[in-house]
């Protein structure tokens, strides 16, 4: 529900892989949904707002939300942030990105060990949680599954705010995967890229652990193989492999 008590407001900016199915799935769940991109609401595909989501502009995206989820490139974060001055204390922010060095160019702090939802957070100027980001989009489109299926994966959420993570876990729920609190924000870099829980489909119960064996050191070293043997395997950079594959190629290199 929403501050109001009426049903949740929740706004979208980014309609690629991940925000699409955010879009299709919180609007299925019965959330009142709208999205922005950066190309303008006529380029967002009819097929993304079939359950009732709305097409709108970024800044029509952040009025009036209770959650403000970015599915954007974490690059791009900065760029929004006069975007989100405005927004109430109290709107929930949810952080989906990653940092990929080759993608984003390279950030000093990052580089030298800051979390990237803490960069995140200090980008915006307030707290944000962390969710949605250590599933592949494929696994996210396909794999959602009702409450207690027993082979519904999960998804780590971190934020240092209660309320955040519990808004986050919640919403994650309803997107079809279990949701695991993963700690304070300091502690999001076992959730990153090239960590066991990152991209390897694990359940509830196998998220813990796999959280507790990430070692910080090593992410960007896994990260960047990982990265290299798709590319490989592809001859180019523009391409994804099946999802079998990616996630086969996680496990064996992330856990």
């Amino acid at each position: 529900m929403s501050r109001t008590g009426s049903i949740m407001k929740v706004g979208i900016l980014g309609a690629g892989h991940i925000g699409k199915t955010l879009v299709r799935e919180l609007s299925r769940t019965g959330y009142d949904v709208k999205v922005a991109n950066s190309r303008g609401p006529e380029t967002i595909a009819p097929s993304v707002l079939a359950f009732g989501g709305r097409a709108v502009t970024l800044e029509q995206a952040v009025e009036d939300v209770d959650v403000l989820i970015l599915s954007i490139p974490l690059n791009r974060l900065p760029e929004i942030a006069a975007k989100l001055a405005a927004l109430p204390k109290d709107v929930v922010v949810i952080d989906t990105s990653n940092y990929y060095p080759m993608r984003d160019t390279e950030i000093a702090d990052i580089e030298a060990g800051e979390a990237e939802s803490v960069w995140v957070s200090r980008q915006l100027g307030r707290p944000v949680a962390k969710a949605w980001n250590a599933i592949g989009s494929d696994s996210f489109a396909r794999l959602g599954k009702p409450a207690g299926h027993p082979d519904r994966i999960a998804i780590p959420v971190a934020a240092d705010n209660g309320r955040d993570r519990l808004v986050a876990m919640a919403l994650v729920g309803d997107t079809g995967f279990d949701a695991v609190d993963a700690g304070p924000l300091s502690e999001s870099w076992r959730q990153q890229p090239g960590s066991p829980v990152y991209c390897t489909d694990l359940t509830a119960i196998e998220i813990p652990d796999a959280l507790a064996a990430a070692e910080r050191s090593r992410l960007p070293k896994r990260r960047d193989l990982s990265v290299a043997a798709v590319q490989e395997r592809l001859g180019d950079t523009k391409s994804n492999p099946d999802a079998g594959f990616l996630v086969r190629l996680n496990r064996a290199l992330f856990l």
